[in-house]
């Protein structure tokens, strides 16, 4: 269990820097190329490393099989955060000599968590919904990193010179496949599943009908995208676009049923996810004119041009936030308190973060988010984008400040223990089973009674 914690805990430091940094640009120009190391900072060090996190623990659990290697889970980690760590200071200063190396750990670390992963997953068929879902992660995932490698380099040599794509239709396809396939599908598997578990809710006939239009059209849309951006082929670029929207669209649905029909109490993963659900719904409607006018336009990388913050704070980084109010909590209590449970009084789940901290970074991110939506939107003055981030900001470090405390508080070693802990199993080869615990809200309650048994 040291081994997600440590992706979550080094997440958070991008997410600080990131969310700084985007927030710093919209008073001065930074150095350099930090729009992208801004970028990469958010999307691939705070949003992929909690994906390769997540992935990590909880795969095997959904899957009822066990991680192939966690040595190599720790490696790719290494590999990743060193990487950004060269990444982006080399895109602020602009001497890009040195990116070809920074981009080559990060290729190395994202392959290693493709196969690692991968070859777990290849022991739980057949694959359920969730499972087919971080399949077409893992696969966007595997092709995103070589064309990141590839754009690396050729920012001093030019690979790019002669061949029948330009540089700009590789940047929409790497795009196209980090954004929608590897990030999204991501989420689209978890958010059902954990939707489920949080709101106790039961799928309905027509949410199976609706899931099963989204299955196969959300891989297809994803291959139809990026190769219709990749190749200028408009009328497949177009499609792809279309298609995924109605995907997501489908989903939305779902989530917004599995989250009305709720039979538990208010949690803030709930909270948040009602927030996901209605940024994308919101940035489907607005991004649905953007692509079907111009698929293949490098300002519609993120749907509509002004629509980017809908897109990575509306959804990206609020289902990232409630999802670790549960995760993280839930790791520490499972190795801190669950061999306790029935020899002596413990608490929830809930109860090892700060209520109050979190009502308010949910007041704050909110309010923040929502001005920096609101201002390319509806052509509000520059200081309403600048006050927003500003707000989310704060936000976002009282998250931070909760999940930190959480861990210092809860976890028998505290911070340092969560990156000087040796698992057994770290020796490279497959390791023996875990904790067969399901990772629902039905097991937190310190009532005594045993949790539910199984993924």
């Amino acid at each position: 269990m040291a081994i997600p914690l440590r992706h979550f805990v080094l997440a958070l430091a991008f997410l600080v820097a990131g969310i700084v940094g985007a927030t710093a640009m919209t008073v001065e120009t930074l150095p350099g190329l930090a729009d992208i190391a801004s970028v990469h900072a958010l999307l691939l060090g705070w949003v992929g490393v909690t994906i390769m996190g997540a992935m990590t623990q909880f795969v095997p659990v959904w899957s009822g099989v066990t991680i192939h290697s966690r040595r190599l889970a720790v490696t790719q980690l290494w590999l990743v955060v060193v990487g950004l760590v060269a990444f982006v200071p080399i895109l602020l200063v602009g001497d890009l000599a040195w990116l070809p190396l920074a981009a080559a750990a990060l290729l190395a670390g994202i392959w290693l968590f493709v196969y690692n992963v991968g070859r777990t997953l290849l022991r739980a068929r057949p694959l359920e919904f969730t499972e087919r879902h971080f399949a077409v992660a893992l696969v966007c995932f595997a092709a995103v990193a070589p064309l990141g490698f590839l754009l690396a380099v050729d920012f001093t040599t030019p690979l790019l010179e002669g061949v029948p794509f330009a540089r700009g239709e590789v940047v929409l396809a790497h795009a196209t496949l980090a954004l929608y396939g590897a990030v999204i599908g991501t989420i689209i598997g978890a958010l059902v599943q954990l939707g489920q578990m949080f709101a106790q809710y039961d799928l309905t006939a027509l949410d199976d009908r609706l899931l099963a239009v989204e299955q196969p059209l959300f891989p297809a849309a994803i291959v139809a995208l990026s190769v219709g951006r990749g190749l200028g082929i408009e009328p497949l670029a177009r499609v792809g676009g279309v298609a995924l929207l109605a995907a997501l669209l489908a989903v939305a649905v779902v989530v917004a049923r599995i989250l009305g029909g709720s039979t538990a109490d208010r949690s803030p993963m709930t909270d948040r996810y009602w927030v996901v659900v209605a940024s994308l719904v919101a940035w489907s409607v607005v991004a649905f004119p953007a692509w079907w006018s111009d698929p293949l336009g490098y300002a519609g990388l993120f749907g509509h041009p002004d629509a980017t913050n809908l897109l990575v704070f509306g959804v990206f980084a609020f289902v990232v936030v409630g999802s670790l109010y549960h995760i993280v909590p839930f790791i520490i209590w499972l190795e801190e308190y669950s061999d306790r449970l029935g020899f002596e009084q413990v608490p929830m789940i809930d109860d090892l973060y700060d209520d109050r901290l979190e009502r308010a970074d949910l007041a704050l991110t909110l309010v923040g988010v929502a001005a920096m939506v609101a201002t390319p939107l509806a052509d509000l003055p520059g200081i309403a984008l600048t006050a927003g981030g500003a707000v989310a900001t704060v936000g976002f470090c009282l998250f931070v400040a909760n999940m930190l405390l959480t861990i210092r508080r809860h976890s028998p070693d505290g911070l340092v223990g969560v990156f000087t802990t040796l698992e057994d199993g770290e020796s490279g080869e497959e390791s023996e089973p875990g904790p067969d615990v399901d990772i629902g809200a039905e097991g937190s309650a310190g009532s005594g009674s045993e949790p539910e048994a199984g993924p």
